[in-house]
């Protein structure tokens, strides 16, 4: 069953305003551990599925479907930005 074109929509807004944050972000001097990046990044998912929840359409099921969508792909955004952080802890 294919997602609403509106929840299709949302997803992909909210995929570029995360990308957007993503790459906004400066690494921290002094550094912080690679686990409390982490935690900020599940953090920043977590504000955007909330931000997203008031905003899917259709029935329970469509929006949890839409929901779950959006946080895998912001997950897959997020993983490139954590390597890269890994690798800025690694250079210090």
């Amino acid at each position: 069953m294919a997602l609403l074109q509106a929840n299709k929509d949302l997803i992909s807004k909210g995929m570029k305003e995360f990308n957007a944050l993503l790459n906004q972000q400066v690494f921290p001097n002094p550094s912080i551990p690679e686990e409390a990046m982490v935690t900020i990044v599940d953090d920043w998912v977590n504000f955007y599925i909330n931000y997203y929840r008031k905003q899917v359409m259709g029935e329970q099921q469509e929006q949890e479907r839409a929901l779950q969508e959006l946080r895998q792909e912001l997950n897959t955004l997020s993983a490139p930005f954590l390597a890269k952080y890994r690798a800025f802890l690694k250079s210090l």
